[in-house]
């Protein structure tokens, strides 16, 4: 059985861990990185305050919309609505199809995190990169665009809106901590590996550095594993980071890097 190490946070390894043991894969648990969001971030509270100043809201990763939508008490709930569990986020995004602030989701995970919290994605771009949001944005001039984002994140976006007349706000929302595999981990890692799945470019370069931490050349590991970038953004980081035998999605999500490794298998 093709073992397949997942190295995206803990939490969020469950659902794609099934996945994959659908597929007949063997699941290998070996997070690199952990989420954290941006503690007493007054940048945030304050954008929240004033979204009408906002044409759009771009929703660029799931972890912002965790953080962004999660129950807030900065946000009362509309009136009559009662809501005591605070489950869901009383939206102050209106409900998609241009009513209220509009929102985007980089692609199809991330626009349905969005509606775990009610909220309708107005935008959702074909191809699952930062920069295939733009077009759907309509005219930019003059206009306001709120950008909540990990501490560390791609300049493209911004300065495509930047590029259209638009002035983008970056908020950081969360940051992305490297982590500190378990011994079983390593050893696994150090043996029976046949694919490393890579799903952002922090994930490529914390695996590459906790390889080398523990004596283990990510170059030139045991077992010659394939590394299966989830796009093409994540490819280049490994690439850059000198990782070969690469085989990336054709659809940015996890099926799609299911679907890239299965027919890998095949060939």
């Amino acid at each position: 059985m093709t073992r397949i190490l997942i190295t995206r946070p803990r939490a969020q390894a469950d659902d794609f861990a099934t996945k994959l043991r659908s597929a007949g894969f063997k699941p290998i648990f070996f997070p690199v990185i952990e989420i954290q969001p941006i503690e007493k971030n007054i940048a945030l509270e304050r954008a929240l305050e004033k979204l009408n100043c906002y044409e759009w809201v771009v929703f660029t990763s799931v972890n912002a919309v965790d953080v962004v939508c999660s129950p807030s008490p900065l946000i009362p709930l509309p009136r009559g609505e009662v809501d005591s569990s605070r489950e869901r986020f009383p939206s102050p995004f209106g409900r998609g199809q241009g009513e209220g602030i509009r929102v985007a989701a980089i692609g199809p995970k991330t626009a349905e995190a969005l509606r775990k919290y009610s909220i309708e994605p107005d935008f959702v771009p074909e191809e699952y990169v930062a920069e295939a949001i733009l077009p759907g944005l309509g005219n930019l001039q003059g206009k306001w665009v709120l950008l909540p984002r990990a501490e560390i994140a791609r300049k493209a976006l911004p300065e495509a809106i930047a590029d259209a007349g638009g002035i983008a706000h970056e908020i950081a929302v969360y940051k992305t901590l490297p982590t500190k595999p378990d011994p079983e981990g390593i050893a696994t890692l150090k043996s029976v590996v046949d694919v490393v799945t890579l799903t952002s470019p922090s994930t490529v370069q914390n695996f590459v550095a906790i390889c080398k931490q523990n004596g283990l050349d990510p170059l030139n590991l045991p077992n010659n594993p394939l590394f299966a970038c989830i796009g093409p953004i994540t490819e280049q980081a490994a690439k850059e980071e000198g990782l070969v035998k690469l085989v990336v999605a054709k659809e940015y999500t996890t099926e799609g890097l299911i679907e890239a490794i299965t027919h890998t298998e095949k060939l």
